[in-house]
C-alpha cells in the first residue's frame, strides 16, 4: 500500500511517499520551497529501482500557490523517466502532519468537513501552522479527489494527561470557555519511540513506563505511565519546558513584565525573543548543537555554560518525570541532538546513580545505527537512543485509520 504523507507550511510542502508492506520503505521525498516568490526551489528524491541506490534533483521553477505546488509534487512521482509510480491512483491515502487538534482529537481521523471545522477552531491554539495545514488538506483534497485524507495530530499523544497534569492555575473559566491548558506537542515522535522501545524489549507497551526526550531544534520530553503519556514539556505553546535552539523554555512567567517596562519592549518583540532569540542562541550566539560544541571545546566559556543550561533542564525533567512515573523501565533519548550528541546525553544522565538510571560512557560514545543501549549492565532502568520517524509513523497511522 502506497501513502503520500504531506506536510505543509506557510510556503512549503514536504513530502515522503511510503510503500507499506513487509517491509515499510520511502520510495519517494522531496520538499518545495518558497511556495509565492519569485524563485521556487523544488526537490525529488527517490529509490532507484531495485533498491541500488537514490537520485535525487533540485530544481528553479516559479510556484505561485500551494495548488501548484503539489500539482508539480505528482508529476515527479509519476514522471515517465524519474516517477516511483505510474499512475497517482496507486497512492491509497493522504496523511497529513496538523499540528493543534486541542482536545477534539485523541487519535488520527479521516477529514471531512467537521474535522476541517475543528481544525479551524484550533487556529487560536496555533495560529501559525493551522491555517498552513488546512491549505495542504485543501490543494491534497482537489488533487486527490477520490482518495480517503487523514489527519494525524501533534497534540493527540498527549490527551491522555490527567487534568491536574494540564490545567494551569488559572481561573477555571479561561479553560473551559477558551481552552487555556497544556497540550504538547511531538507526540508522533513520542509515541513512535515509545512503541519501538516496546518492540525492543520485548514487552508490551502497556507495561511500561517511559521517558521520552525527544531533542532538535525544537525538544521536549513525555513521561509515559504504561503505555499512556501521563505529562509532557511543552504547554499549551511550543515555547514551555525545555531550553531549545532558539526558544527560552520555562521562565517566570513576570518576566515578560519586567522587560517591557525595562527595555521598552512591545508583546510581538517579547514574542519574538523568546521563540527566536533565546535559548541556545541567547545563551551563546548559536542555536547549531554543532557549533555550541565546537566552541565549548575551543574554550568558549559561554558556550560550556549553555550546554550545562541545557541538559540541567532534562535532567531536572527526568527526576520529576520518575516522581510522576514511581518506577522507570527505559529513557529515551531521540531527534537529531538526543541521537547524535553523546555529549549531552552524558550530561543528562550523569549523577542519576540514586534513581537506578547509570549511563554506560564507553556505549554512549560509540556510534551506530538503529536502536542503542547506552546504560551500564548494573542500571535498573535502560536508556535507549532510538532514531524517530514521525512520517513513518504518520504513514503508519494513516493506514491503519483506512484499513479500518
Amino acid at each position: 500500500m502506497k501513502i503520500l504523507v504531506i506536510n505543509t507550511g506557510s510556503s512549503s510542502i514536504k513530502y515522503q511517499l511510503f510503500d507499506l508492506g513487509s517491509q515499510d520503505k520511502v520510495i519517494a521525498s522531496g520538499i518545495v520551497e518558497k511556495i509565492g516568490e519569485d524563485i521556487s526551489f523544488v526537490t525529488y528524491k527517490r529509490i532507484l529501482p531495485g533498491g541500488s541506490g537514490f537520485e535525487e534533483n533540485t530544481e528553479e521553477c516559479s510556484i505561485g500557490d500551494h495548488a501548484k505546488g503539489m500539482n508539480r509534487i505528482v508529476d515527479l512521482l509519476v514522471d515517465s523517466t524519474h516517477g516511483s509510480i505510474k499512475d497517482k491512483k496507486e497512492i491509497s491515502a493522504i496523511g497529513h502532519r496538523v499540528v493543534h487538534g486541542g482536545e477534539a482529537f485523541h487519535s488520527p481521523t479521516i477529514i471531512d468537513e467537521e474535522v476541517i471545522k475543528a481544525i479551524e477552531r484550533n487556529i487560536p491554539l496555533a495560529p501559525l501552522h493551522n491555517p498552513s495545514n488546512l491549505v495542504g488538506i485543501e490543494v491534497a483534497e482537489l488533487t486527490f479527489p477520490d482518495i480517503p485524507q487523514v489527519a494525524v495530530f501533534d497534540t493527540a499523544f498527549h490527551q491522555t494527561m490527567p487534568m491536574k497534569a494540564f490545567l494551569y492555575a488559572l481561573p477555571l473559566e479561561m479553560y473551559k470557555k477558551n481552552g487555556i491548558r497544556r497540550y504538547g506537542f511531538h507526540g508522533t515522535s513520542h509515541s513512535y519511540v515509545a512503541e519501538k522501545a516496546a518492540e525492543y524489549m520485548g514487552r508490551p507497551l502497556n507495561e511500561l513506563n517511559l521517558i521520552t526526550i525527544h531533542l532538535g531544534n525544537g525538544a521536549s520530553m513525555a513521561a509515559i505511565k504504561e503505555g499512556e503519556c501521563v505529562d509532557t514539556t511543552m504547554g499549551m505553546t511550543p515555547l514551555a519546558g525545555l531550553v531549545m535552539g532558539t526558544r527560552s523554555g520555562d521562565i517566570d512567567p513576570a518576566l515578560p513584565f519586567f522587560m517591557a517596562e525595562r527595555f521598552r519592549l512591545s508583546l510581538k518583540d517579547i514574542d519574538t525573543l523568546l521563540n527566536k532569540d533565546s535559548g541556545l542562541k541567547g545563551l551563546c550566539g548559536t542555536n547549531d548543537m554543532r557549533e555550541v560544541i565546537d566552541q565549548k571545546d575551543a574554550g568558549d566559556e559561554d558556550s560550556k555554560i549553555a550546554l550545562d543550561v541545557y541538559a540541567y533542564r532534562i535532567k531536572k525533567y527526568i527526576g520529576s518525570y520518575f516522581a510522576a512515573l514511581g518506577n522507570l523501565d527505559a529513557v529515551i533519548f531521540t531527534a537529531g541532538i538526543g541521537e547524535n550528541v553523546s555529549y549531552i546525553r552524558e550530561l543528562c544522565c550523569g549523577g542519576l546513580d540514586g534513581l537506578g538510571i547509570e549511563i554506560d560512557l564507553e556505549r554512549n560514545n560509540k556510534n551506530g545505527n538503529g536502536i542503542r543501549e547506552i546504560n551500564s549492565a548494573g542500571s535498573k532502568s535502560k536508556i535507549l537512543i532510538i532514531p524517530t520517524d514521525e512520517e513513518l509513523k504518520i504513514a503508519q497511522e494513516t493506514k491503519k485509520i483506512i484499513e479500518n
